[in-house]
């Protein structure tokens, strides 16, 4: 099977049921991509497929083979962070730092789609996240950084 991962074209001899967050860690390597639960209800396996957040622990890798598929390890590099990366550093957003590689991916599509995201919009998308360490004051206000909206920005239509 053909996967194009973080822009790279990987192939896999798998069957096709099996999760993508197995490929990516136990056959590509990519161990960034956590498991937390296994039934898409944490986020910590949170990646994108075609830009859109998806939880890798339920989404068979055949019904994404052919899709851009990128990981934590693709949204930036060592030499030049991703925005929301060095965000999250200024921040001091990471605690024991599990959850953060999908809260990151989640974070990534929400600007992706909302530029400059309300707190509500934040906390709608991000609350799909578990973060037991409790980041989620330093998640939004890394997300509005980067996003260049202040904390507690009103709701569209709001003045």
């Amino acid at each position: 099977m053909k996967l194009k991962v973080n822009g790279e074209d990987r192939d896999v001899d798998v069957p096709a049921d099996v999760p993508l967050l197995w490929v990516l860690r136990e056959e590509l390597g990519l161990t960034g991509t956590k498991f937390g639960c296994g039934r898409a209800l944490c986020g910590a396996c949170t990646v994108h497929v075609d830009g859109a957040a998806r939880r890798s622990c339920v989404v068979a890798v055949g019904d994404v083979a052919g899709q851009a598929i990128t990981t934590i390890e693709g949204l930036g590099s060592d030499e030049k962070l991703h925005p929301l990366q060095a965000a999250w550093v200024e921040h001091n957003v990471p605690q024991c730092g599990y959850c953060q590689p999908g809260q990151l991916m989640m974070a990534a599509a929400l600007v992706r789609k909302h530029p400059q995201p309300s707190d509500a919009q934040i906390d709608a998308v991000m609350s799909g996240s578990i973060c037991r360490c409790g980041t989620y004051p330093r998640i939004r206000k890394a997300i509005h950084a980067v996003a260049g909206t202040p904390t507690g920005a009103p709701e569209s239509g709001e003045s």
